[in-house]
């Protein structure tokens, strides 16, 4: 009786300070919403890569089979070590990394320079020119590939990294996500650094360069991956091992060897483990230059 008495003032305070139960808002529903179809595009966007990684531990047979299965019946990880006796495969991505690495950086400096130049730069005609350089975004690649060849082979540049990386080193893209964002950039900033004493190179390097690094980042992240995945410029201008692509090569060794589906997957999930990480790496100067650059409605 004496313990009703006690805790009678307890349980009647925490009756009368307990929260009803309210029904979700509309923006919890939205929000529940848009994380489940997030989900659901994500993992329907993951299928492929999950197959990929699931065929390359499958046996010959099974790959090859008419109604091939989605999981390995026996796992073979050895087909990875098959991959690369029967194929230089770590030459054909150290020659990835240096044509892609080489191109991308090479436009990520061209881009940078002249999309400040069309950004800050006063020059008769700076609108028409930056409208034609724009115009060859509509140009594709295909029709400009035999007269780049033509001008490759009078070089004498065939088979060689000069050939590889530089018909490749100007964009007009990178040159229109700079310039949207060096646009952005205050021009009092510049204006205090020329009244300190710094000239055109110096106010470039010191005030718009680390200013704009989510912008570049953003474009070399871009050009990396395109030029990774470049099969058509390799496969014209490289002859022998010593500067063939991972796309090259793949190409080279299924018209040598047939379609073998788990050497092949094989090779795609250890090609395609550079650019995940190369994208976690990069990932937060990534969505800032996105959202910050040309393609951020700046």
């Amino acid at each position: 009786m004496t313990s009703d008495v006690l805790t009678r003032p307890v349980a009647t305070r925490a009756a009368t300070t307990a929260t009803p139960h309210r029904k979700p808002t509309a923006e919890v529903v939205k929000a529940k919403l848009f994380l489940f179809v997030c989900v659901l595009v994500t993992a329907f966007t993951l299928t492929p890569i999950v197959m990929m990684v699931l065929i390359s531990f499958q046996s010959d047979a099974e790959s090859m089979a008419a109604t091939p299965s989605l999981w390995p019946t026996s796992w073979h990880p050895e087909n990875y070590a098959r991959l690369l006796d029967e194929v230089p495969f770590l030459r054909y991505l150290l020659n990835t990394f240096i044509f892609a690495g080489g191109t991308a950086l090479l436009e990520t400096i061209t881009a940078a320079l002249a999309a400040y130049a069309f950004a800050r730069l006063e020059f008769r005609g700076r609108g028409i020119i930056f409208a034609v350089y724009l115009a060859t975004l509509m140009i594709p690649t295909q029709v400009t590939l035999i007269p780049q060849f033509v001008m490759v082979a009078r070089l004498q540049w065939i088979d060689t990294w000069w050939g590889m990386i530089l018909p490749h080193a100007f964009t007009a893209l990178g040159v229109f996500l700079l310039r949207q964002f060096f646009l952005g950039i205050p021009r009092e900033l510049e204006e205090a650094a020329r009244i300190d004493g710094a000239n055109r190179w110096q106010t470039f390097t010191r005030i718009i360069v680390p200013l704009a690094v989510p912008a570049i980042a953003t474009l070399l992240v871009f050009k990396f991956i395109q030029q990774w995945n470049n099969l058509l410029w390799p496969l014209v201008v490289s002859n022998t091992e010593a500067t063939r692509t991972v796309a090259v090569g793949l190409q080279v060794f299924q018209d040598t060897n047939g379609t073998q589906w788990n050497l092949l997957l094989a090779a795609a999930t250890i090609t395609t483990v550079p650019l995940i990480i190369l994208f976690f790496i990069s990932q937060r100067w990534f969505v800032r230059g996105i959202t910050m650059g040309g393609f951020g409605g700046r």
